[in-house]
């Protein structure tokens, strides 16, 4: 007995979910600035060996909070694909990526609060700001590709 294709793929929204535990893995104390430090400091010494250590923490803040718009905008694209899984084979609606946003801005908040009960980290309104807009980059990515593969110009 032969399995059609689709009935072996995955339910995206497990892709979704996945993402939001890689998000919360690293939202703990491993991941807190102290941490990293740990690492971007040694090897940012390593690769140019006059570096100050306010540049070494200003470049650290930097990595970290692209960090937050990296994945959040990644959580944003897998919402987008999920969602389109129930949309028709044209490009996604605004309202569907609005949606996508706003379930990856939620996670943001419920990411935030998770990280005041941490030891090591503090929940902040600015982080949650700089995912939001991570979430909507992803969006609009999404929605560049998705038309660009369709070949769709109209919103």
């Amino acid at each position: 007995m032969r399995t059609s294709p689709s009935s072996t793929k995955i339910n995206p929204w497990v892709w979704v979910a996945a993402w939001m535990g890689v998000i919360f893995f690293f939202s703990t104390d491993l991941f807190s600035g102290p941490q990293t430090s740990r690492v971007i400091g040694p090897f940012l010494k390593w690769f140019m060996p006059d570096v100050s250590d306010e540049t070494i923490r200003d470049i650290r803040l930097v990595i970290r909070k692209a960090a937050h718009v990296l994945e959040y905008a990644i959580l944003s694209i897998l919402s987008c694909r999920a969602l389109a899984q129930r949309a028709a084979p044209s490009p996604l609606p605004l309202a569907a990526l609005g949606q996508a946003v706003l379930i990856a801005s939620a996670y943001a908040v419920l990411d935030e609060w998770h990280q005041s009960w941490t030891a090591e980290r503090f929940g902040s309104p600015l982080d949650v700001a700089i995912d939001s807009v991570g979430a909507t980059v992803g969006a609009v990515f999404f929605a560049w590709l998705s038309r660009r593969k369709t070949g769709t110009t109209s919103p």
